[in-house]
C-alpha cells in the first residue's frame, strides 16, 4: 500500500478577517494551516477579545445589493467562492436597511468555532516577532492595520520602503434602552428593506437648524486625543474620517454626509428635519446601537457631553465610546506581485488591510484570494488571477499594480476600479445610471463563473 504524501502546512499570521478567510480557503482545498494569532498573549490598541475576525469598528459590511452596488457584488462573489466570513455574516445578520450588518460577538464566535473545529487547522497563540523562520516556506501575513511593531519593522527592513500609515477611528455604541423614542423614531432611509430588515432598521434623531449648528460648534471645540510624536504626520483615510474632522471642513459638511436628512420623515414633527443622526443595530438582541458615521477622536468625557446634545440621546448610556488607532499598510503596487507575494521574498504573501484595501469585506476578499493562490501553489497547480471585470479581480489589480505607487492610499471596492462595460443602449450610447451598474455586475458574475470553473 502506497503512503499518501503529507502536504506541508501553510502558516497564516493573523486571525482577523483576512487571515480567517485565507485559512478557510486553504483547508477547503485540503491544505493544512497553522494559524498564528497573538491575542491574548499580546493585545492591540483596538481589540477587546481573543476571537478570530473580531470587528473593532462598525458592525456593517455595507450594501448587500449585488446588482447595483460594488461592495454588494463583492459579497455575492465571495459567497460563490465559499467564503467563511460571508457565511457567518449571513448566519448572524441584524436588520440594517439595505446593508448587511451583524451581531459582532456572535459573528466572531462563529468564525472562531468553525476554524478551531476544523481538523486541518492548528491554532497557535503567539506573536511572530520579526520575519517568519526560513523553514516556513509558504506564509500569508494577514496581520492587519495593527501589525506588531517587530514584524512591521522586519518587513520594512526587507523591502527598504518607508512605512505608510493612516488613522482609523471607532464609532461609539449606545444602550438601546437609554434612547428616548418620544423624540427618535425607527425608519430606514426611503423605507428600504434589506437583508433581514423591515424598512425600519435605523433609529433616527432629528435636529433643527439651531440644534445642528450648536452641535457642530461643540464638535469643533471639544478637546481631542493628543497624538504621540511618531503619529503627528500620519494622515487620515478619507473613507473613515473622525466626525469632528468633517465638521471642521465646513458647517454643512455633515448635513451632506452621515447626517443628511433625505429619505426620512419625523413622525414627532411635521417639519422636515434639518439634519439627522442615525443609529444602527449592533447585536442580535437589539440592545446595542452604534452611531453611524460617528468615528471620533474626542476625549471620553467630551464624547459623552457632546453626543448627549443629540435629541433622543440626552440620557444615553454608552456601551463603548469612540477611539482612534493608527493603521499601517504596504505600498502594495510597488512591493507585491499579482498573486500577493512579496517580490523581495516570494515565500511571503500578504492579505487584508495591510495590503492597502479598506473595509471588512475587502480585507476578507484579499484573504480569500491569498488563500486560494497559496493552496494552488502548495498543491503544485497554477491559479490565474480573477478577471479584472469581477469585484475580486478589480480590487486585486488595483492594489498590486493598478494604483500609482507614489500616491497609493487605502481603497474600498467601487465601480471605478472596473473596466467600463462595453454594452450599449438601444441607440448605441454608453449605458448610464442603474443600467450601467447592472451591466458591471452581470458581467462580473458571468466572468467569475468562468474563473471558478
Amino acid at each position: 500500500m502506497r503512503d499518501t504524501p503529507t502536504i506541508p502546512p501553510v502558516h497564516v499570521i493573523g486571525g482577523g478577517m483576512a487571515g480567517s478567510e485565507a485559512a478557510w480557503q486553504l483547508v477547503q482545498a485540503g491544505v493544512p494551516v497553522v494559524l498564528h494569532e497573538m491575542r491574548p498573549v499580546r493585545g492591540t490598541e483596538a481589540h477587546q477579545t481573543q476571537h478570530f475576525a473580531e470587528l473593532v469598528c462598525s458592525n456593517s459590511f455595507r450594501s448587500d445589493d449585488h446588482e447595483y452596488n460594488a461592495v454588494g457584488l463583492l459579497h455575492e462573489e465571495m459567497r460563490r467562492c465559499g467564503s467563511l466570513i460571508l457565511a457567518c455574516a449571513d448566519e448572524h445578520k441584524v436588520p440594517a436597511g439595505g446593508a448587511l450588518a451583524v451581531d459582532r460577538d456572535a459573528f466572531a464566535q462563529a468564525v472562531t468555532a468553525k476554524l478551531t473545529a476544523h481538523p486541518l487547522v492548528t491554532v497557535v497563540r503567539d506573536e511572530v516577532a520579526g520575519l517568519p523562520p526560513e523553514e516556513w516556506d509558504s506564509v500569508i501575513v494577514a496581520t492587519g492595520p495593527l501589525t506588531s511593531p517587530a514584524l512591521a519593522q522586519a518587513v520594512l527592513d526587507l523591502t527598504g520602503e518607508a512605512q505608510l500609515s493612516f488613522f482609523d477611528a471607532i464609532a461609539p455604541i449606545v444602550h438601546f434602552d437609554s434612547i428616548d423614542l418620544s423624540k427618535a423614531w425607527f425608519q430606514s432611509r426611503y423605507d428600504k428593506v434589506g437583508p433581514g430588515g423591515t424598512g425600519k432598521d435605523y433609529i433616527n434623531c432629528a435636529m433643527d437648524k439651531a440644534q445642528y449648528e450648536a452641535f457642530i460648534q461643540a464638535l469643533v471645540e471639544a478637546p481631542k486625543t493628543e497624538f504621540k510624536e511618531w503619529e503627528k504626520d500620519t494622515p487620515y483615510f478619507e473613507g473613515c474620517l473622525p466626525i469632528e474632522v468633517m465638521a471642521e471642513r465646513g458647517l454643512d459638511t455633515l448635513r451632506y454626509g452621515p447626517m443628511k436628512p433625505v429619505g426620512l420623515t419625523n413622525p414627532h414633527d411635521e417639519r422636515r428635519p434639518y439634519a439627522v443622526v442615525q443609529l444602527r443595530q449592533d447585536n442580535a438582541l437589539g440592545t446595542l446601537y452604534n452611531l453611524v458615521g460617528f468615528q471620533t477622536k474626542m476625549k471620553y468625557a467630551d464624547q459623552t457631553r457632546v453626543f448627549r446634545m443629540i435629541p433622543g440621546l440626552e440620557n444615553a448610556k454608552f456601551a463603548r465610546l469612540g477611539g482612534l488607532h493608527r493603521n499601517t499598510f504596504l505600498n502594495s503596487p510597488r512591493l507585491l506581485d499579482p498573486t500577493l507575494r512579496l517580490k523581495a521574498a516570494p515565500r511571503l504573501r500578504f492579505a487584508g488591510q495591510i495590503t492597502g484595501c479598506e473595509g471588512y469585506v475587502e480585507s476578507a476578499s484579499v484573504g480569500l484570494m491569498a488563500g486560494r493562490f497559496a493552496a494552488a501553489e502548495r498543491l503544485g497547480t497554477t491559479l490565474p488571477t480573477p478577471p479584472v471585470t469581477t469585484a475580486l479581480g478589480a480590487l486585486l489589480s488595483h492594489i498590486t499594480g493598478g494604483a500609482e505607487a507614489e500616491t497609493f492610499q487605502p481603497m474600498n471596492v467601487n465601480f471605478g476600479l472596473f473596466p467600463p462595460p462595453e454594452e450599449r443602449d438601444a441607440r448605441g450610447r454608453e449605458l448610464r445610471g442603474k443600467e450601467r451598474k447592472l451591466a458591471y455586475t452581470r458581467r462580473a458574475l458571468n466572468d467569475l463563473a468562468g474563473w471558478l470553473g
